[in-house]
């Protein structure tokens, strides 16, 4: 049986009362009841802005989504406990932390829509785009971190992944590389119990925070629907990197209440009795009880943030079906950071295709480089 420290962490039941728990309590001891209204605020926002992007998907105006639909606390409370200067590397459903970082909502379905490579600029928010290679981003996280260790930069970064990217080698490596050389990174894994159709109990047979202990980091696990209490160890793992204390391992205990991405049919792999059962821990459920039971909760305050969630939304969809095709010839940018020959060269042919001459001289072979 494991010990008490063990348990994962929780500091607000389902039925919104405390816990008590003075260690992380006293992290997110400063986060009084506007603090507690703005990340219910968030993640309304964010709950609102995914399920108009998943009907849009539907509505055959973007070609994928992959909802985060039950993960917003994971996602919120972990955005909430980062400075303006980390940097953040997603997966492909961070939707929620994106718009804590500040991404414009606008930008958010433009890959999705087939009209850009990306969403929006990583350098404006410290924040890389959604990431298709499963768990290739710990890797870049830890790379990206070592570096500004080495610059000597008094910074963060968090890679966020899923319980079926724990699996993968690139994971391994990283965790591997960021222990040795106390890369300042924080491996933030959201388990959400499915990888499409695979449960997590095929991913590991032990909570995969212990993995944590094999490569020589603390790893813990958390309550990823408790808002508060993912904030809580969040701060905690990014003050250890921020302050040279090398990398940390957090797993967030989700659930993934849609379907793995838009393609996919979760009905063909679990019980609608599962999913009942994860629905009584909603997140926001969660912290609005919370809020009544502390009395900071009016209608007032609820009608507002019901107004705010449908405007962004509707900017979303506005900005989505008014969105122009990009020129052919964008699909050669932002390759190479630099220009590259045989980029040139498939950019000249691509335009004398367009053109109506697949017979010109690259056809030939002319000038293209040996």
């Amino acid at each position: 049986m494991p010990g008490k420290s063990e348990y994962p962490v929780q500091l607000v039941q389902p039925d919104g009362r405390r816990v008590l728990d003075r260690e992380h309590a006293a992290l997110v001891a400063d986060i009084g009841p506007d603090d507690l209204r703005a990340l219910y605020e968030d993640m309304v926002v964010a709950r609102r802005i995914d399920i108009e992007a998943t009907a849009l998907q539907r509505q055959g105006q973007l070609g994928l989504w992959a909802p985060m639909l039950g993960q917003e606390a994971a996602q919120v409370g972990s955005a909430h406990a980062l400075h303006p200067d980390d940097y953040v590397f997603c997966s492909y459903r961070e939707t929620a932390v994106a718009y804590c970082r500040g991404v414009p909502p606008t930008d958010l379905t433009r890959l999705w829509r087939g009209a850009a490579h990306h969403c929006w600029d990583p350098h404006a928010v410290n924040m890389t785009n959604p990431n298709i290679v499963v768990g290739s981003q710990g890797l870049h996280a830890t790379g990206y971190a070592f570096a500004a260790h080495m610059d000597g930069a008094e910074t963060a970064t968090i890679a966020y992944f899923g319980d079926g990217a724990s699996s993968q080698g690139d994971l391994a490596e990283a965790l591997g590389f960021a222990a040795t050389w106390s890369a300042p990174v924080v491996f933030f894994c959201q388990n959400n119990q499915w990888a499409i159709s695979a449960p997590v109990r095929v991913q590991s047979a032990t909570p995969i925070a212990r993995r944590a202990y094999g490569y020589g980091m603390p790893g813990r696990q958390v309550d990823g629907n408790d808002v508060l209490a993912v904030l809580a160890v969040t701060r905690q793992a990014i003050a250890r990197a921020r302050t040279g204390g090398g990398p940390s391992f957090i797993e967030a205990l989700t659930y993934r209440m849609g379907p793995h991405t838009t393609a996919d049919d979760p009905t063909r792999y679990r019980s609608a009795a599962e999913t009942e059962q994860w629905a009584r821990r909603d997140p926001i459920d969660r912290i609005r009880r919370l809020l009544e039971r502390e009395g900071h909760w009016d209608d007032a305050f609820g009608t507002r943030v019901a107004q705010r969630s449908d405007e962004m939304a509707a900017v979303v969809r506005r900005a989505t079906i008014d969105m122009p095709d990009p020129a052919p010839s964008e699909l050669f940018e932002h390759v190479y950071t630099t220009p590259h020959p045989l980029i040139t060269e498939q950019r000249r042919a691509y335009a004398e295709y367009l053109a109506g001459d697949p017979g010109g001289p690259s056809a030939r072979g002319e000038g293209v480089p040996r």
